[in-house]
Parts: C-alpha cells; structure tokens; sequence
C-alpha cells in the first residue's frame, strides 16, 4: 500500500447530506465542507460523489461561492460530480483502498481492497450503499476491485509504504468488528492485502471518538521512518493517559531495520464541546495532497503551533488549514472525509 504523501491521481469526497451525522447543527456543514474541497482542488483534481441533481447543484454553488471569496481560481474540469448514492460522507472509511500488486504480469499493477463496512460496529444505520461504494466506483472508472472478508476501514490504519502499518488494539481487535479472529489473524489480512511486513499497534484513542480509537486522530507516518503523534499537555485531561501509553509503545517500537523511530510530537488542541459532547478534535487528522498538506484547524491559539510543526516537517509543501469545528461536530474532520485514489 502506497504511503499518503505518495503522487495522486486524484481525492475522493462525498458531499454531506445525512443530517442525522450533525444532529441540530448541518446548516453551516456544507459551505464547510466546501472550503475543504477547494482547498483539495488546489492541488489535484477531486472525485466528488453527490446523492442526486440537487446535491450537485448546491455543491456547485458553494464551491464558487467558496473560490470567489478565496480568490482561488481552479479549472473547470478540476472537480468531478459523480452521482453514486452514500449513507453518509465518511469515505475514509467506506471508500476503496488502492494498492500495487506485488506479483508483474498478473493482472493490473493497481487494485483497489472493498473491506467489508458495518458502520464502525454497527453503530449506525443504514450503511448498505457506503459498504458498496468502491464496487460501484470500480464499475465507473474501470480499476480492479478485491472483497476480503474483514471488516476495517481506512481511518484504522496508516502505513509508511514500506511495509510499516500503525493501528490500534482498541479499533481492530474490538469484537464489534471482526469478533471470530484473533490478533494474528488481523494481521495476516493485513500482510497479505496492505503488503504489511511489521503491524505496529497502539492501544486506545481519543475522548469522543466514535470509531473505537482510529489511529488517523493519534499517530501518522510522515515519512519512512518518522511518526507524528498526538501528545496532551494537561494530566488532568482524559487524553492524556493514552496518549502518554502511545508515545511509549512507539518509543520503544523498532523499524525493519531494528533502529528507533524519529518521533514528532503534535498537540492536541483545547478540549472542543457541543452540547455537553466532546468532540474528537485532533491535528493528526491531517491530509496530505499532491505539494501539499491540509490539516484541520480548531480556532484555538495551537492551531499556529501545529502548522508550524508541520510547515518546518514539509518545508517544501503548501499548508493549508481548513476551519474545522463544524465538520468535527460530525465526529470526524479532513482525513475522514478524504480518500487518495494514488497514481499507479
């Protein structure tokens, strides 16, 4: 499995429209999520799956509300409206996984992996059109699609693109996801669909994480050998233990090579509420596109000091923040909504 920061051809979004996913609050959810897509646009061209005409239409008038106010102008063709019905926008999770094939002269040198959905433990409902999204993709644009018989999604895992795989105990060894297989089992799945050489596994996540403690909210590969992690400041915080107990697994994880890991550490930003709800706000949940990086922001006074981290991580790319408090009301922020379609 290609590493993120890797060449795109282009990111998959799903225009929000389940208002049960931001109960009481979907309003400003939209021209949000507008903002992210033209951010995305900046740098490679977008995928963009709507529900119906209507969707489309809206979509598009917020976008150019979106690139007139910004002063961004993109080309026509940039965003791709794809009409494919979803149960919600979390593609992340449901969307396809593209991998290269290992073996030359076997079939196509990239598949995409359709990993069983069921709403992050069956939480939600329904989710029959989101568990089918990358067949019905795979039907449009002509890439080879492979069903394995294990329930993950995307926000679960993050690879380095040499073998390296980061997850977490509370995620994949939940039993509301694959409960008849053991740890080794997991990782066999993982090994032999990602081309996963070594799985390193994390413990929990963070407060207000309905997925059962995706790593994309903790710890992510920014290159080959150096992770960045999530670190709270405040003992007194709920975060803070596990993220403490995170920071040491990796400290003491080797690479393939049996040499440490160059380890980054990121805050958190200030505990985010709405309606007495924490929210899982977090800087990790980063993107990264093609001389860029879109990272989320929380308007809190760390938000300067994440993108400084990342901005001296990345000196050449462009960084870019996308105002998140209203996506995250939905349990999710940028790398939740985005999935990477990488170049063969």
């Amino acid at each position: 499995m290609p590493a993120e920061w890797e060449p795109h051809l282009a990111t998959y979004l799903v225009w929000p429209h389940n208002r049960d996913t931001w109960p009481g609050k979907f309003e400003p959810v939209p021209p949000a999520f507008a903002k992210l897509a033209a951010a995305i646009a900046r740098f490679e061209p977008v995928r963009l799956l709507v529900n119906d005409e209507a969707a489309a239409v809206e979509a598009q008038r917020l976008l150019a509300d979106e690139l007139q106010a910004s002063d961004t102008t993109i080309a026509d063709d940039r965003i791709d409206f794809i009409q494919l019905s979803t149960n919600d926008s979390w593609v992340r999770d449901h969307g396809p996984i593209f991998v290269n094939r290992r073996a030359v002269g076997t079939g196509p040198a990239q598949i995409a992996i359709d990993w069983h959905f069921n709403s992050w433990g069956a939480k939600y409902g329904p989710y029959n059109l989101d568990d089918v999204v990358p067949r019905r993709l795979g039907e449009q644009f002509g890439f080879e699609v492979i069903e394995p018989d294990l329930v993950l999604e995307g926000g679960s895992i993050d690879v380095n693109g040499d073998g390296l795989l980061l997850t977490t105990e509370q995620c994949l060894l939940n039993p509301n996801r694959n409960s008849a297989l053991s740890r080794a089992e997991i990782e066999e799945y993982l090994k032999v669909y990602l081309g996963a050489r070594k799985i390193l596994w994390l413990g929990e996540g963070i407060a207000g994480d309905d997925t059962d403690g995706h790593v994309d909210d903790l710890a992510r590969f920014v290159g080959r050998d150096t992770i960045v992690t999530t670190v709270e400041a405040d003992p007194a915080d709920e975060n803070f233990i596990p993220l403490q107990e995170n920071l040491r697994r990796l400290r003491t994880t080797r690479n393939l090579d049996g040499h440490p890991f160059r380890l980054e550490l990121l805050p958190m930003p200030p505990p985010l509420f709405h309606e007495g709800t924490r929210l899982p706000a977090s800087y990790a949940n980063f993107y990264f596109v093609n001389g860029g990086l879109v990272m989320p922001s929380f308007d809190a006074p760390s938000d300067l000091a994440a993108r400084e981290m990342m901005q001296r991580l990345f000196p050449q790319r462009t960084i870019v923040t996308v105002p998140s408090i209203d996506l995250v009301w939905g349990l999710g922020s940028v790398h939740c909504l985005t999935q990477q379609h990488p170049l063969a």
